[in-house]
C-alpha cells in the first residue's frame, strides 16, 4: 500500500473512533441527566361563541356545559407536592418527554397511564397503558379503564397520586 492510502485509512479510523466516543458520551449524558423538560403553554384562546358581541357589556353565554375539573396531586415520590389541574383534555403520565406529568421513577413506563374526563358521570377515568410494572388504584391493579374517585391513591412505581376536587 502507498503512504497516502495508509494515512487516509489512519485518519478514517481516527474519525470513526471519535464519532463512537461522542455517541457514548451523549448516551451517558442522557442517562445521567435525564430528558430535557420543556415548558408548555397552558392558556387557550376562548372560542368565538363564548366571546361577548362587540359593543355589549353583557357577560358571554357559555357555549357548552361546564366540564369536570379537579386537581391531581403527587403525595409521594420525587415530585411530591406537584399538582396538575384536570379538565376536558386527557392527561398522560409516564417517563416520556411527551407526557403531561413526567415522572422521575425507574418503575414507571414511558407512557404509563392516561386520565380522561368522563362527562356522563361527571368524573374521571384512569387507564393503564400496558405498563411493565402495572398501575394500582387503591389496592387493586388496573386492568381496564376504571373510574377515578377523589381521595383514592393512584400508585405508579414509587409515585403516589391523589385526585382532589
Amino acid at each position: 500500500m502507498s503512504e497516502l492510502t495508509l494515512t487516509a485509512l489512519r485518519l478514517g479510523l481516527l474519525v470513526a473512533l471519535w464519532v463512537f466516543v461522542l455517541a457514548v458520551a451523549g448516551v451517558l449524558r442522557t442517562d445521567l441527566l435525564g430528558t430535557r423538560v420543556t415548558a408548555r403553554r397552558t392558556s387557550r384562546p376562548r372560542p368565538a361563541a363564548a366571546r361577548a358581541p362587540a359593543g355589549t357589556d353583557a357577560p358571554p353565554e357559555p357555549a357548552e356545559p361546564p366540564r369536570p375539573r379537579a386537581t391531581l396531586v403527587v403525595v409521594e415520590g420525587s415530585l411530591r407536592g406537584t399538582s396538575i389541574t384536570l379538565g376536558a383534555a386527557p392527561v398522560l403520565i409516564g417517563r416520556g418527554a411527551d407526557c403531561t406529568l413526567v415522572l422521575d421513577d425507574e418503575y414507571a413506563s414511558t407512557r404509563h397511564v392516561r386520565i380522561t374526563a368522563d362527562p356522563a358521570a361527571g368524573g374521571f377515568v384512569v387507564e393503564d397503558l400496558q405498563s411493565t410494572n402495572g398501575t394500582y388504584l387503591g389496592r387493586a391493579r388496573l386492568t381496564t379503564p376504571t373510574p377515578f374517585e377523589p381521595g383514592t391513591p393512584l400508585r405508579i412505581g414509587k409515585t403516589v397520586l391523589e385526585l382532589r376536587r
